[in-house]
């Protein structure tokens, strides 16, 4: 436990380091005013199997109608370098002279570049959007945004002094069937959020391995000092380069790849930043595969105004890697009913019934059963792929891009996310309920 708390204090001094050598980038020098009709180009920060799977995929639905192009990417593995540029001959979304960069510094140096998509290891997004806005290009970053809060504050900051266009991989965000329910609560027809229960189970011994690459991969044809970042300097290990979600401080895991997910509908739905408090807990109970981060995962949030302490509502949170029974499962429960963003349907069950209320000298409190607006069917489940969702969230921050207008979920957004993901994290390493101190922006151990 001392380790991780070492490396929590340490790393606001290496991302202060970091930050100050993103500025080798000049924003006016690169950037580029793009004219309506200019074609957008687009640099690929970490060619990952996120990448190939839905982030392209989703780029190519809308590539010839917004009139974007990928020009090059920039990974630290030779073997991406070559991937990519397979992948990308004779696609019509990609630049017949693909650039092959070696680094970030390689990439952001050139002037052909107007955007760049991060899919990068998790505990790297966050420094790596800050390098390229303070570069002068518009981002596209997956989440989780980040996995400290120093470099989250880090990033924050280096985006809200620039003028960027900045989407978080958040793609709830974008859905038909969030925003009807977003809309609905915000109404007022839904009442108060009384309770959240949200799931993310799985049985895949498999989920986050590369045994395979593990085996192939060497330290001479990749950047093994740049990959860590600020993250301490220890020995070449191809399990830390290619499963990182694994292990802890290179990214949480759970909270991280999927919590960030779900605990971002409450910020949105409950227009509120940060939880008050949490405790989780956790452990390594099936999988003893060497990897240091849980698979199985619970944490209890309280949420609220930080002024009136006496309105709130909880999150029960819980995911599984050893059992899938239950799925990805996100309910919203008030007074007079709830919402299941699995079904997609307001109905009016565990809502406060006329003979339970007369007791009290209430009224019965029951939601009329009802469908969201939803359109077409959009999976929420842990599988990977293409998938509607992320294409329009790709479509949405495309949009922006051209527009200059904030995207559906701007680094705040990714900056919000991070913070529950890291409350939860150090109440998982320490066993002690964290808290938030919104004036302060910073997390307090009780």
């Amino acid at each position: 436990m001392n380790s991780r708390r070492d490396f929590i204090k340490k790393t606001a001094l290496a991302s202060a380091g970091i930050a100050a050598g993103s500025n080798a980038f000049g924003a006016a020098s690169y950037r580029r005013i793009l004219g309506a009709n200019d074609k957008v180009r687009v640099g690929i920060i970490g060619f990952s199997d996120r990448f190939r799977s839905s982030l392209a995929p989703s780029f190519s639905d809308h590539a010839k109608d917004m009139n974007f192009e990928f020009m090059g990417v920039s990974d630290l593995w030779n073997r991406r370098r070559d991937e990519a540029e397979a992948f990308m001959k004779g696609k019509s979304y990609a630049s017949g002279e693909f650039v092959r960069a070696r680094n970030n510094e390689e990439l952001l140096g050139r002037k052909d570049v107007d955007a760049v998509i991060i899919s990068t290891a998790d505990f790297q997004h966050a420094l790596h959007c800050a390098e390229a806005v303070k570069s002068g290009r518009d981002v596209y970053v997956e989440k989780p945004f980040a996995e400290t809060l120093e470099d989250a504050k880090v990033a924050l900051r280096a985006v809200e002094n620039s003028k960027q266009i900045v989407q978080v991989g958040s793609q709830r965000r974008s859905a038909p069937n969030y925003w009807a329910a977003y809309e609905y609560i915000k109404s007022g027809k839904f009442g108060d959020i009384t309770t959240v229960e949200m799931t993310w189970n799985v049985n895949q011994p498999g989920r986050w391995r590369r045994q395979e690459l593990v085996s192939q991969i060497r330290k001479e044809d990749t950047d093994w000092d740049r990959f860590l970042m600020n993250r301490p300097k220890v020995e070449w290990n191809p399990r830390y380069y290619l499963e990182f979600r694994l292990f802890y401080p290179y990214s949480s895991g759970i909270p991280g790849q999927w919590m960030a997910h779900q605990i971002d509908t409450v910020h949105w739905f409950s227009g509120l930043d940060a939880p008050r408090n949490v405790v989780a807990n956790g452990g390594i109970y099936t999988w003893k595969d060497g990897r240091t981060n849980v698979d199985t995962f619970s944490a209890a949030f309280e949420y609220g105004p930080f002024d009136n302490k006496d309105k709130g509502f909880q999150v029960i949170y819980s995911s599984r890697f050893n059992n899938e029974a239950g799925g990805v499962k996100e309910y919203y429960y008030s007074n007079g009913g709830m919402i299941n963003l699995d079904t997609n349907k307001i109905t009016p069950e565990g809502g406060l019934k006329e003979k339970d209320a007369k007791s009290m000298g209430l009224q019965a409190n029951l939601l009329p059963e009802m469908a969201l607006k939803t359109g077409d069917k959009i999976a929420t489940d842990a599988n990977t792929g293409a998938d509607p969702m992320t294409s329009l969230h790709m479509r949405n921050w495309m949009e922006c891009v051209r527009s200059r207008k904030e995207t559906n979920a701007p680094a705040k957004v990714g900056f919000n996310h991070s913070v529950a993901n890291i409350m939860a994290t150090q109440a998982l390493h320490t066993g002690k309920r964290v808290n938030w101190d919104p004036t302060k922006k910073e997390i307090v151990l009780s």
